[in-house]
């Protein structure tokens, strides 16, 4: 359970109903999971941010695929310019050296991903707190199995996540630091709690890892239920 039996725990009715309706909430995030990766209906896809340079895209995008294949320290300088058909001196010219281009990378990445699926889907500002924690959800799920051309995203990410570079600083402070007080926030709502409760906290690493899950742990998944379908 997300919510511990801990001394900070909010008594009285409002609180009590803040906590069941969360763990209601909780408890069904498992099926609407499932039911949006069996979906295949998406939001249509947006044009990518303009980056006024098209080379500079191009070796975004390269860059953006090796890194997620190989990894930051395996990947090299030409095979991303190799792959982007460019010359070793554009990513010079463009970003510098490799540290600056992976962190742009980064950068691209999110700001596509958070353009195409934002947090709050385009919800009205005075919805429920249930209803924003589940575009929150839909909105998050969309981005991490996203097949568009930047589908390497999330790989990426799950790479950074097991052998963080320096990069990965500035990417939780400009990024995901934002969506993460954001979900601390629908959660306060519904727990009728201070954003920083360690209730709070809990339930929203609780509803952010039960997302995840089926990202990092499909292959074993699918050996598992064979007939469950991700598309």
């Amino acid at each position: 359970m997300c919510c511990g039996s801990q001394s900070s725990q909010s008594s009285g009715p409002s609180g009590n109903r803040g906590t069941l309706v969360l763990l209601h909430f909780q408890s069904s995030v498992l099926n609407f999971c499932l039911k949006l990766m069996r979906s295949k209906t998406q939001k249509p896809p947006v044009a990518v941010p303009n980056t006024h340079d098209t080379t500079r895209q191009a070796l975004l995008a390269a860059a953006g695929e090796i890194f997620a294949e190989t990894g930051f320290h395996a990947s090299t300088i030409r095979s991303i310019s190799n792959h982007a058909r460019a010359n070793v001196a554009a990513i010079h010219y463009h970003f510098g050296d490799k540290e600056t281009l992976y962190l742009e990378v980064l950068r691209f990445a999110q700001t596509y991903a958070l353009s195409k699926y934002p947090a709050d889907m385009g919800i009205s500002a005075q919805a429920s707190p249930e209803e924003k924690l589940k575009a929150f959800v839909r909105a998050f799920l969309l981005r991490i199995f996203d097949k568009g051309p930047f589908a390497w995203h999330a790989r990426l990410i799950a790479r950074e996540m097991i052998d963080p570079t320096p990069a990965l600083n500035t990417v939780v402070k400009e990024k995901i630091l934002p969506q993460s007080r954001q979900l601390m926030g629908i959660v306060a709502e519904l727990l009728h709690a201070d954003p920083t409760d360690e209730r709070v906290r809990n339930c929203a690493m609780s509803v952010v890892s039960q997302a995840l899950f089926y990202h990092h742990c499909r292959p074993v998944v699918e050996r598992l239920f064979p007939r469950m379908k991700f598309s």
